[in-house]
């Protein structure tokens, strides 16, 4: 990693911050969506599946755009590329609302993915490079914090504006945020040169390394487990714990503060140890999952667990996002902006398999056994990971290392 042109904590801070703003309006518009869905497809005269391809569009744009926009930008200053992102994001958006048909709306959903995993990756590159070595992860966290944030804050926001001004301003609000991004980046962010010899074929050759696949297999699997149990929250909440809809935005609430806690958690804990934190956490899903599956009947217990399971699942980014970084030094923007297609891969998996479990009647606490496999399968892949470590002399523990060996020109405290 290139180091960064010294600063004090206060800018560094400022600079995290405005990477943070970004996390929050893609936060915003991944999930706001989700809850003015029926608004759209009765404007739109399309049905509620064909709604949900909306939403598949997106995340189709974040597995696509992740990978290629992070190589074709290899070359590019991090600061500019970051910048170009965002405006990329902020138009996306912004087209959305001019969209005048289903189809349009397709296409400018699918745009506004595009740059959502390759801005998380180089603003993930960006923050690790303006601290201490020691506290690379909880610098990350302090950028995802803004997703996490938006769980809280963003979606009802939007959520809310939507149903009074029309599903489609929600649109205009994260545009605006974007474009807010934009301008905090250029003031705050400072300059950071290209890295010598950066080349698409550079950053592709990550793809090479056993280890940068299993670190993503950790994320599609083990996070997959996770995503089995949220895609089904809301029935689960309704039809098992006895929870009337009304209270349904309060839970979801509930969810995202422990969105909140965990993403802060998992940074700490990350700077202390990468993968002894992955292990724990991935042990401690299973667990919370486990658990959830049984105590979700009692209002009390699925209260507790919701709060968990938001918690755990965000606890594992900062640790994961700083692995790839370690596996891949010389190509980190790429491996850092996969996290994202994996975690949207995990999605999709857990979704998908907590579906099939219910609709072969098994019902709605069922999802969360299948999550509980899914992240006893991702610490079996962690766990062959840090063997693989073990054997391989030429892994160092960059962790470790970085305590010893700190970048030039910063401070421990940084």
């Amino acid at each position: 990693m290139s180091p960064a042109p010294a600063l004090n904590a206060k800018r560094a801070s400022l600079a995290i911050f405005a990477l943070a703003v970004g996390g929050f309006a893609i936060g915003t518009t991944e999930f706001a969506i989700m809850g003015l869905l029926q608004e759209m497809v009765t404007d739109l005269g399309i049905s509620v599946p064909a709604g949900g391809h909306v939403i598949s569009a997106y995340a189709l744009g974040v597995v696509v755009g992740a990978p290629v926009l992070a190589a074709l930008g290899a070359r590019m200053p991090r600061k500019k590329l970051a910048v170009g992102l965002m405006m990329l994001f902020a138009i996306g958006n912004l087209s959305s609302f001019f969209a005048p048909d289903y189809q349009w709306l397709l296409v400018t959903r699918f745009v506004s993915g595009l740059p959502h995993g390759a801005f998380f990756g180089v603003a993930a590159v960006i923050a690790a490079s303006l601290v201490a070595p020691t506290r690379r992860a909880r610098a990350i966290s302090m950028v995802m914090l803004g997703l996490s944030i938006a769980n809280v804050v963003g979606v009802p926001f939007a959520t809310w504006l939507g149903q009074q001004a029309g599903w489609r301003w929600m649109f205009v609000l994260v545009g605006l945020i974007g474009l807010l991004t934009v301008i905090l980046m250029v003031r705050f962010v400072p300059h950071q040169a290209t890295l010598p010899g950066a080349s698409i074929r550079r950053e592709l050759g990550a793809l090479r390394r056993v280890q940068v696949w299993l670190a993503l297999l950790v994320g599609t699997v083990g996070f997959g487990g996770f995503f089995a149990v949220y895609a089904y929250i809301s029935p689960t909440m309704t039809h098992v714990a006895g929870f009337s809809t009304d209270l349904l935005p309060l839970i979801v609430g509930l969810y995202g503060l422990g969105n909140v806690v965990g993403n802060i958690a998992g940074g700490r804990l990350a700077d202390r140890s990468v993968m002894r934190s992955i292990y724990g956490i991935l042990a401690g899903t299973v667990v919370i999952l486990a658990s959830y599956a049984w105590l979700v009947q009692y209002k009390a217990g699925a209260l507790a667990l919701v709060f968990l399971v938001g918690a755990i699942g965000s606890m594992l980014v900062p640790p994961l996002q700083t692995r790839l970084l370690d596996v891949s030094p010389d190509a980190q923007s790429l491996a850092s902006s996969l996290t994202h297609s994996a975690l949207n891969m995990a999605n999709a998996l857990g979704a998908l398999l907590g579906g099939l479990v219910i609709a072969w009647g098994w019902g709605y606490r069922s999802p969360a056994v299948v999550g509980a496999v899914l992240a006893l399968m991702g610490l079996g892949i962690a766990l062959i990971s840090g063997r693989l470590d073990r054997k391989d002399p030429r892994q160092p523990a960059v962790a470790d290392a970085a305590r010893t060996h700190p970048v030039p020109g910063k401070s421990a405290g940084q």
